[in-house]
């Protein structure tokens, strides 16, 4: 299929829609999104209750290839690490108190999406 990485990228942008409206509507404000850092990006900062939140969004048509949040391995959780410190230092942040939220967004053949959303996941 030529034109599947306009696909994927399509899918990934309406997860990132799904996972920021069901963190607006739980209370967490949106600080930013596809911040770029380094050699990499953090889907989403948010912050909710003084913390500052870390979120990956992982977004799949159907559960062939694994659940979305299995994707979230040890070497990417590592990446996001170090994309959230130096996120801390561009914006002098200091000590802020933080942690990594991952979010799952499943389309069904229906289209809507099924969000889960796994709170200080590592």
């Amino acid at each position: 299929m030529e034109n599947r990485p306009d696909l994927r990228r399509e899918l990934g942008r309406r997860g990132e829609e799904a996972a920021a409206s069901h963190l607006e509507r739980r209370g967490y404000k949106i600080l930013a999104r596809g911040a770029r850092l380094l050699r990499g990006e953090i889907d989403i900062v948010a912050r909710r209750r003084g913390i500052l939140v870390f979120v990956e969004v992982k977004t799949r048509s159907g559960t062939g290839c694994g659940r979305p949040e299995e994707s979230v391995t040890p070497s990417k959780q590592a990446q996001l690490r170090r994309l959230a410190q130096a996120f801390l230092v561009r914006h002098r942040l200091g000590d802020v108190p933080c942690r990594f939220d991952v979010i799952a967004v499943l389309f069904p053949e229906d289209g809507r999406p099924v969000v889960n959303h796994f709170v200080d996941a590592f």
